[in-house]
C-alpha cells in the first residue's frame, strides 16, 4: 500500500481518486451484446452462456426439480446459517416498513403517501468464482416486504449449466421462484428488454463486474430504473494508537479480495499502527486462497497518516466510502460525525463482513463517492411513493384564491379555471 503522511488539503483530491481504467472497450462490448440480446432474445443468451460461461444450455430456466434439489445438495450448516442470516435482514428491513399518517394541511384539505411495490423486478445475482447468496437475501427479502408483484432473478451457469446451489436455496427463502441462468451484460440486457423466457422488468437490482455496471448505466439511459450504479468494492478504516493492528489489517483484506480493482484506505495519526498494520498485512495475505487479487487491489490502496483523528474524519467524509469502520476509542462519538458513508462500523467488535452477511443491515450500497448523495438499498427501493389528496368544497374555498393567483401569475389559465368552475 501506498503510504502518505501528512498531505497538504491541496493532496486530498489524488488520495480519495479511486481505481480508475478507460472502459471505452468495455463499453462498446456491452454496446454489442445489448444489440444482439435485444433483436435475438433467447438464442442470444444461450450464445453468450456457451461463449462466456462454457455451458451449454437446453432452457434458461432453472426447473422445479433443480430448484427443489438444492437444498438437499447443502451443508446443514450453511443452510442454519443462511437462514439465520435471513431472519436478522427480514427484522431490519421488516423494521423500514412505514405507513404514514394523513396530515390536514388546511381545513378539508388532507395530503397522504402510500407505498406501493414496484410491478416487477430484476435481480442480478453474481456468479463464478465467488457466487454471492448473500445478496440473493439483501435484494430478494426487501422485494417480498414492499410486495413486488414478480421478481426474476438472473444468475450465470456454471460449465455444468447448473446454478450454485446456494443461489437457488436462498431464493426459494425469499419465494423467488422464477431463476434464469444468464450473466454479465447478457442478463442486463433481458432484463431491460425482456425475450420470450425473461419478462422486461420495471427496475433492475445488483452487483457486478464493470460490465454488469456498464449495461446498467447504458440501459438506464433508455428508461430502463437501475438501484445504482455501483462499483468495485471499497472499505475506509479510521483508527487511532490504541486500535488492534491484527483487526485493521483484516478489515482491509476483507474488501480487497474482491477483486483487483478494489480500494481499501486507512486514515490514521499514528505512525507506530502503520508499521503494524503493514506486517499484519504481509502475514495475513500470505494465507489467504485470493491472496492474489487481494494483493492487487492493496497496490491500488493507501494509508495516509495524519496530523489528528479530527482531520483523518474530515478525510473520511470527503472520501464517502461505501464502507467505513471506526475503530478509535471514542467510535460511537465520531459516529455522530459521519456524513458521506454507505454503511458504517462502529468499533472493534463491528468487522465489515458482519454486515455484509448477517447483521441485517443491506450491503447493496454506494460507491465511487456516490455516498455523498445516494443511499444504499433498502425496503424504499422496491416501492414507489404515490401521493394522495382530497379536498372539501369548503377546502378547495379556503385556497383558491392562492391558486388562482399563482396560476395566472404563470399564464397558466386554465389551471385558475380549474378551481373557478367548480366554485361559480
Amino acid at each position: 500500500m501506498e503510504i502518505i503522511k501528512y498531505p497538504q488539503r491541496e493532496q486530498w483530491k489524488a488520495i480519495m481518486e479511486r481505481p480508475y481504467t478507460d472502459n471505452g472497450a468495455v463499453l462498446d462490448t456491452v454496446r454489442h451484446v445489448l444489440r444482439e440480446v435485444r433483436r435475438n432474445g433467447d438464442a442470444a443468451l444461450l450464445e453468450l452462456a456457451r461463449r462466456f460461461d462454457g455451458a451449454e444450455l437446453a432452457k434458461l430456466e432453472a426447473d422445479a426439480v433443480e430448484i427443489q434439489s438444492a437444498e438437499a445438495a447443502l451443508a446443514p450448516s450453511l443452510k442454519t446459517a443462511i437462514r439465520a442470516a435471513a431472519a436478522n435482514i427480514e427484522a431490519f428491513h421488516r423494521g423500514q416498513l412505514r405507513e404514514e399518517a394523513a396530515v390536514e394541511t388546511a381545513p378539508g384539505i388532507r395530503c397522504w403517501r402510500r407505498s406501493v411495490g414496484i410491478e416487477r423486478v430484476g435481480l442480478y445475482i453474481p456468479g463464478g468464482s465467488a457466487p454471492l447468496f448473500s445478496t440473493v437475501l439483501m435484494l430478494g427479502i426487501p422485494a417480498r416486504l414492499a410486495g413486488c408483484a414478480e421478481v426474476v432473478l438472473c444468475t450465470p451457469p456454471g460449465k455444468d449449466g447448473k446454478v450454485h446451489p446456494a443461489i437457488l436455496y436462498a431464493a426459494s427463502l425469499c419465494g423467488i421462484s422464477r431463476v434464469v441462468k444468464a450473466g454479465g451484460a447478457g442478463a442486463i440486457a433481458a432484463l431491460a428488454y425482456g425475450t420470450d423466457t425473461i419478462p422486461r422488468v420495471d427496475k433492475i437490482f445488483g452487483p457486478g463486474n464493470q460490465y454488469v455496471t456498464a449495461a446498467k448505466q447504458l440501459v438506464q439511459q433508455e428508461g430502463v430504473a437501475i438501484d445504482m450504479p455501483a462499483g468495485p468494492s471499497e472499505v475506509c478504516v479510521l483508527a487511532d494508537a490504541a486500535a488492534q493492528a491484527a483487526y485493521i489489517a483484516a478489515d482491509l483484506l476483507s474488501q480487497a479480495e474482491h477483486g483487483p480493482d478494489s480500494q481499501v484506505l486507512l486514515l490514521t495519526d499514528s505512525e507506530a499502527l502503520i508499521v503494524n498494520v503493514e506486517a499484519e498485512l504481509e502475514c495475513q495475505v500470505a494465507a489467504l486462497p485470493r491472496g492474489t487479487i487481494a494483493r492487487k487491489a492493496l497496490e491500488r490502496s493507501r494509508i495516509v497518516l495524519l496530523r489528528s483523528l479530527d482531520e483523518a474524519m474530515e478525510l473520511a467524509n470527503a472520501y464517502a466510502a461505501e464502507h467505513l469502520i471506526l475503530q478509535c476509542a471514542d467510535a460511537e462519538a465520531r459516529a455522530e460525525q459521519v456524513r458521506n458513508a454507505g454503511s458504517v462500523f462502529i468499533g472493534a467488535w463491528s468487522p465489515e463482513s458482519a454486515g455484509d452477511y448477517a447483521t441485517g443491515t443491506n450491503h447493496t450500497l454506494p460507491t465511487n463517492g456516490f455516498a455523498r448523495a445516494s443511499s444504499g438499498v433498502s425496503t424504499d427501493s422496491f416501492v414507489r411513493k404515490i401521493t394522495f389528496q382530497q379536498l372539501t368544497r369548503e377546502g378547495l374555498q379556503g385556497i383558491a384564491a392562492t391558486v388562482t393567483e399563482m396560476a395566472e401569475a404563470e399564464g397558466l389559465q386554465a389551471h385558475a379555471e380549474a378551481v373557478r368552475v367548480r366554485l361559480r
